[in-house]
């Protein structure tokens, strides 16, 4: 049936993304490989200042970010770019949105309850 390859698709880049998040997120927490920026990821979090997009990103939430929270935010968001890139890669028949937007739906999930996050519009909220 055309669900079976679709459900098996969507399976094996959950586990590649399950993978690549848990390495990212180590990479980024331990600061490996990336100027040291005055603030991390957990306490602009926490602060919200940023948030989770539904397209797999880290997005501004502040309206008058800092120089350190700027880099930070891109630093991020291209570490996630090449991840993403390089699941969908090894992935027959997946394409970078298709990783996008599963990352955001396992992303948000995990977000902690008080932090922000894009709700569906696009409309950012904090997270019940």
């Amino acid at each position: 049936t055309g669900q079976q390859p679709r459900s098996f698709l969507r399976n094996l880049i959950m586990h590649a993304i399950k993978s690549t998040l848990a390495a990212l997120t180590l990479t980024v927490a331990l600061g490996l490989g990336s100027a040291a920026f005055a603030m991390d990821i957990d306490s602009a979090k926490t602060q919200g200042l940023i948030g989770e997009q539904q397209n797999g990103y880290i997005g501004l939430v502040t309206t008058s970010p800092s120089t350190d929270l700027n880099k930070l935010v891109d630093d991020i968001n291209a570490r996630r770019r090449a991840a993403y890139e390089n699941v969908a890669a090894q992935t027959a028949g997946a394409k970078l949105s298709d990783v996008e937007k599963l990352a955001a739906a396992k992303l948000i999930a995990r977000t902690p309850s008080g932090q922000v996050v894009q709700d569906a519009s696009g409309k950012w909220v904090k997270k019940p």
